[in-house]
């Protein structure tokens, strides 16, 4: 029989998945079927004022359900899996203590991750190193940073977006401190601290469907303003420079703004770089062992395997 303990933890639903699959509009339909809130797991949708460049369900979508980890933080705030499993974890007790059922929806893997299975022990961060890190980004790019990871630590650069400045740097500093790569200590730590129960669904339909929604999702974002967003960024203050800034869809407009292309050139691009993006996201998930894997057509089927988690 299980502890009292145990029943009164919540249990948690993640909808898991590529970008531009449709976790957005299939966990809004389902969250109120199921009463609940949605947690998001994007590590984009956290900062405030880009809507339109991070597929953000928009306030009319956000008015029935509740959501957390949306707009919390300014373009310029550092936001990492650490931040975002403090206030999860706050938002899940919120919920919790509401009778609502709790949906984390999002595709940051990490982060799903480390809320789930616990953050890797080790070093903290090291200011004076990362601050030299980033002089070599500003001075040298970051394909130089990320050579240097390649020629230090090949394992985390095979996981590791070259683009990805932050976790580049993160990679480096903890083989500065510890002489080890961070991907094998990550695959030691298992990630097994496990205080939620949950059920993990991930949404994927074919490869040729996928790549076909993110090539009309990225002529609808720049139908949708995304040129004026970033304009209006920038009148904020948000150069290129920051984290978010530099990913996908703002970094195309950006190199559209200094005339560096055409803006037909910025979409296809952009829909280029989205479509790799959504191949690493699905070589990280397929290593995750406790997904299910659904069609997001198939509504139904979703439905009862939430409705039977939810009711053991």
């Amino acid at each position: 029989m299980p502890s009292a303990a145990e029943t009164s933890r919540p249990r948690i639903v993640v909808i898991t998945g590529p970008t531009g699959v449709g976790k957005t509009a299939l966990a809004l339909t389902l969250a109120r079927e199921f009463n609940a809130g949605i947690i998001s797991a994007d590590s984009m949708q956290v900062y405030r004022y880009l809507d339109i460049g991070t597929a953000k369900p928009t306030r009319e979508e956000q008015g029935p359900v509740p959501h957390h980890l949306i707009d919390c933080a300014n373009p310029d705030e550092w936001f990492n899996a650490a931040r975002f499993r403090a206030e999860a974890d706050l938002a899940i007790d919120m919920l919790h203590g509401q009778g609502r059922t709790v949906f984390i929806v999002g595709g940051t893997g990490l982060y799903i991750r480390v809320l789930l299975g616990g953050l890797l022990p080790g070093p903290g961060p090291d200011e004076v190193r990362r601050g030299n890190y980033k002089e070599l980004v500003a001075l040298h790019g970051k394909a130089y940073l990320y050579e240097k990871l390649r020629t230090k630590d090949p394992a985390a650069a095979l996981a590791i977006d070259p683009n990805d400045a932050v976790r580049i740097i993160r990679a480096l500093e903890y083989f500065a401190a510890t002489g080890r790569s961070i991907t094998e200590a990550q695959g030691r730590h298992g990630f097994q601290d496990k205080r939620y129960k949950f059920l993990k669904i991930g949404i994927f339909p074919d490869r040729d469907t996928l790549f076909a929604r993110i090539d009309e999702r990225a002529a609808a974002m720049i139908a949708a303003g995304l040129v004026e967003e970033t304009r209006s960024l920038q009148a904020r203050g948000y150069g290129e420079d920051i984290k978010p800034m530099q990913s996908l869809g703002y970094k195309h407009i950006f190199a559209y703004l200094k005339g560096g292309c055409s803006l037909e050139e910025a979409q296809a691009s952009m829909a280029r770089d989205t479509r790799k993006y959504a191949k690493r996201q699905l070589t990280w998930f397929r290593a995750e062992k406790d997904i299910i894997w659904m069609s997001p057509d198939d509504m139904t089927g979703i439905g009862r395997s939430i409705a039977a988690f939810l009711n053991p």
